[in-house]
């Protein structure tokens, strides 16, 4: 009895656009899950609180009390994006210690964070609608590019290290290529997702076997 119940609920809240697992004990990560639901369907440009607030289900001056306006709850769904991108990294940098392999590896996770995520993807990047001075997006967006940065200049990783005072041109580079072809593909220009991977992945290894020495 309790299950069919539970399954009617989850239905209705689909009916309704509101993420699977949302319920009231948990409304920060609620009101995270419907904002990236309405980004997926009308990006930033057409994102809106009060749109994020009625699909969690709860009053449009709910969200104010968690990320204070639009722009609070945005710098929330790109942490997260970055949290999520940082794990796909770190994932693909444990496979191996062959420094051109991990440089490679974190290329093609890259790329398959974006082309996953491409609601996240886009809000991690626009910082006029978003805090960069938010400590936990500083805090993740750093690791994500210390982990590309540890791999380029071939040493591990090490969460607590500063990075440097100035960006390893190498990592840069890298980043721009791939960050390039990710955007390319989630514009269509390689084709659906599954051959844009096909197409990218071919290119990616030597082309960055070029950049870093």
């Amino acid at each position: 009895m309790n299950e069919d119940l539970d399954t009617v609920k989850k239905q209705d809240r689909r009916r309704h656009g509101k993420p699977d697992g949302y319920h009231h004990g948990d409304l920060r990560a609620a009101l995270i899950a419907a904002a990236t639901l309405c980004l997926r369907e009308r990006g930033v440009d057409g994102f809106s609180l009060r749109e994020a607030a009625r699909r969690a289900g709860v009053s449009p001056a709910a969200p104010q009390h968690h990320f204070g306006d639009a722009r609070g709850l945005l710098t929330a769904v790109a942490t997260q994006g970055f949290r999520k991108l940082g794990n796909a990294l770190a994932d693909a940098d444990a496979e191996t210690v062959d420094r051109t392999e991990r440089i490679r590896g974190q290329g093609r996770a890259y790329l398959r964070f974006a082309l996953g995520h491409p609601a996240e993807f886009d809000t991690m990047w626009r910082c006029a609608r978003i805090d960069t001075a938010e400590p936990s997006y500083k805090e993740s967006s750093r690791r994500a590019f210390g982990l590309l940065e540890a791999a380029v200049a071939g040493r591990p990783y090490e969460p607590q290290s500063p990075l440097p005072g100035e960006a390893d041109p190498r990592a840069v580079a890298c980043w721009s290529l791939v960050h390039g072809l990710a955007r390319l593909a989630l514009d269509g220009v390689f084709g659906p997702p599954d051959v844009a991977e096909a197409a990218i992945d071919g290119m990616l290894g030597p082309v960055m076997d070029c950049l870093v020495v």
